[in-house]
Parts: structure tokens; C-alpha cells; sequence
């Protein structure tokens, strides 16, 4: 207490030239329609101002439950869509009765961890074991593909990416159902190489890509990219094609990991069979 009375005397005069300024705004505002309407307008504005900082710090706070519920949302849309079904029929011929299969289910996952940088890259997501997941299941984001399960622990997996040079996806030409190997050789994370694609494929530059639903790691449809250079190789009669990726890899950091309904049911029959999965 003592001192601020300490601080009130020495500084008298400019206390008393303070408050008289500030009296004086305040008489002007009051008697004076013009800069009333401006003082008002003016913390309106602040006050505004404030409201909303408040608001966007709020929303940032809640950004990653916001993700979380679309990721889940989109997750559910992807496991309703026409790819994720098949025709399923006791009958030779179809007839009013045959009711669809589900074939493929969606997990929504958030990236851990991500490299592009090195020759063989892979991702980590926070699913694992006791969220179903098994290797060999494909990955997905919103862009396109993503890559396959490798190994997996209780919570999380391990997926080797589309950057890497073990990876082979099935890929074909949406307009007309040629499809090719799509591998990375490599270089810029935005490209890969589409190898063996026939001579007999309509290619042309900017063509979409997509995958081709051989084997069970993804559905038909799923995007891959487009088209950005072809090569025609006479003594192989077929077509190298430099793609442009769909997935930013740089940028992920959600996906989706692919669960097949009915592997375990082809698994057993490949085994049978004596033959290999085909991605």
C-alpha cells in the first residue's frame, strides 16, 4: 500500500493529465454522434476480433477429433461403395434374389511415422493385431493407394509403401481395363513406372490409373494416378509408362488399411491350389 501512494505522488501530474483525457474522449463520445458511432463500431471490432481468435483457437484445439470422426465416417462410406461387394448367387443364373457380398471393409488409421526420402520407405499406423489388422492387407488414403502391410505388433503396422523397391501393385487403365505392374525405381517420390502394360492398351498421355482388383489387397477402383509419359517397347510389345502418383506422400497423415472379408477363404484355396497371391 505504501507503495502505490509512493507511486501516486511522484507521479501526480501525469495521473491527473491521464484521467483528464481520458474524461475528455469520454464527454466527446457521448455528446457527439459521429465519433460515438466510430468508438462503438471500433469495439465492436475488437470485441469481434477477440470472439474469434477465441474460436479458431478453439477449433484448432479440436482439428484432430474432428479428424478422427470424418477418417471414421469416410472409413464406413468407402466399406458401402459398389467396390467393396460382389454378386453373390446359389443360383447359374441371376435373378431378383441375388443379394450382394461384402468383400472389403475400411479401418481408418493415423500416420506414426513416414520416410520418401530413402530407396526402400515404409509407414508406420496406429492399428494393429487387435484391431484386425493382418499383413498383406492393401492401404489406402483419400488420394489413392498407399501401399501393404508388412508386419504388424498388437497397435501398430508396419506398411511398405509404394516407395519402396519390393513394392508390386497391380494397376490397369480405367478407360479401357489394360493392366501392368506399377513399381518405384527409386527417384521422385511423386512418380513411379507402370511396367508390361500390353500393346494392345489405348494409352494415351493423362490417362487415370487405377487399381486393377487382382489379388485381395484392394478393391478395383481404388485411384493410383495418371499418366504422364509412355514408352512402347517393340521387343516386348508392351508399354512402360512414367505415372504420376496420386498420393502426396510428403502430406500423409491418415489412411486406411484394407480388410478382406474373404481371405481366409481364398487363402485356403490358393494353398490348395498351390499358387501365390498376386497384389
Amino acid at each position: 500500500m505504501r507503495n502505490l501512494a509512493v507511486f501516486v505522488i511522484r507521479n501526480y501530474f501525469f495521473l491527473l493529465f491521464l484521467f483528464l483525457e481520458i474524461l475528455s474522449v469520454y464527454f466527446i463520445v457521448q455528446r457527439n454522434y459521429f465519433q460515438h458511432t466510430s468508438a462503438v463500431s471500433a469495439a465492436n471490432w475488437f470485441t469481434g476480433s477477440i470472439y474469434q481468435a477465441r474460436t479458431d483457437f478453439s477449433e484448432y484445439l479440436d482439428l484432430k477429433e474432428q479428424n478422427k470422426i470424418l477418417s471414421t465416417k469416410l472409413a464406413d462410406q468407402l466399406s458401402k461403395q459398389n467396390s467393396s461387394w460382389m454378386f453373390y448367387s446359389a443360383h447359374g443364373t441371376i435373378y431378383n434374389d441375388t443379394i450382394y457380398k461384402q468383400r472389403y471393409e475400411y479401418l481408418p488409421a493415423e500416420v506414426i511415422d513416414n520416410t520418401v526420402t530413402l530407396r526402400n520407405n515404409y509407414i508406420i499406423l496406429n492399428r494393429g493385431k487387435l484391431q484386425g489388422v493382418l499383413p498383406d492387407m492393401g492401404v489406402v488414403c483419400g488420394q489413392g493407394v498407399v501401399g501393404i502391410v508388412r508386419e504388424v505388433s498388437d497397435n501398430y503396422c508396419v506398411v511398405m509403401s509404394i516407395l519402396h523397391s519390393d513394392t508390386k501393385i497391380s494397376a490397369s487403365l480405367k478407360k479401357d481395363g489394360s493392366f501392368g505392374k506399377l513399381t518405384w525405381d527409386g527417384g521422385s517420390y511423386q512418380y513411379a513406372t507402370l511396367a508390361d502394360l500390353p500393346d494392345f492398351s489405348k494409352i494415351a498421355k493423362g490417362d487415370t490409373l487405377i487399381s486393377s482388383g487382382l489379388g485381395d489387397a484392394f478393391p478395383e477402383g481404388v485411384p493410383v494416378g495418371v499418366v504422364k509419359s509412355f514408352e512402347f517397347k517393340p521387343g516386348e510389345k508392351t508399354y512402360s509408362v512414367e505415372v504420376k502418383l496420386g498420393t502426396d506422400f510428403r502430406k500423409l497423415r491418415h489412411a486406411f488399411i484394407v480388410k478382406s472379408l474373404m481371405r481366409v477363404e481364398l487363402d485356403e484355396l490358393r494353398k490348395k491350389a498351390g499358387v501365390e497371391n498376386g497384389k
